[in-house]
């Protein structure tokens, strides 16, 4: 199995928009869409993870094109495309990754990237940073177990 990231873009948000509207889409409506989404992955067994994003008005972007980096509040009057969330998943090829891909919801004016996740063990495992990188994912899990548990 690989990991495969779909990442959503609005490309055109008025023609997106247009489309929720014509489908009578409100915001529950969309939430009800997505769910529904989530929960097959879930039931497949292929999800691993699923985060919407805030809006691109209230983010950041920092340019390292110049010394010192400039740091630019959203909205971006430059970007064309913005991120709006994103799903990891764990399916055995990249034409699986596109078969799950093909059945978000989503119309006109969206698009998803299909991108693979490298798995930690295809980095060179006596790399020290490689090594610490491993015990940094294990307290992670080890923090978010405790956490969760309270």
């Amino acid at each position: 199995m690989s990991t495969y990231m779909l990442i959503m873009r609005t490309v055109d948000e008025a023609a997106a928009q247009q489309a929720m509207a014509e489908a009578g889409l409100d915001f529950e409506k969309m939430i009800e869409t997505m769910g529904r989404f989530n929960e097959e992955l879930f039931n497949a067994g292929v999800l691993v993870s699923a985060e919407g994003l805030e809006d691109a008005q209230l983010g950041a972007v920092v340019d390292y094109s110049t010394t010192p980096p400039v740091v630019t509040d959203g909205p971006y009057g430059e970007a064309k495309e913005l991120f709006n969330g994103y799903w990891q998943i764990d399916v055995p090829t990249k034409e699986a990754a596109i078969e799950w891909a093909l059945k978000v919801p989503a119309g006109p004016g969206v698009k998803t990237e299909i991108r693979r996740v490298p798995s930690i063990d295809e980095f060179p495992s006596d790399n020290p940073w490689i090594q610490r990188e491993i015990e940094w994912r294990t307290e992670l899990l080890r923090r978010q177990l405790a956490k969760a548990e309270g």
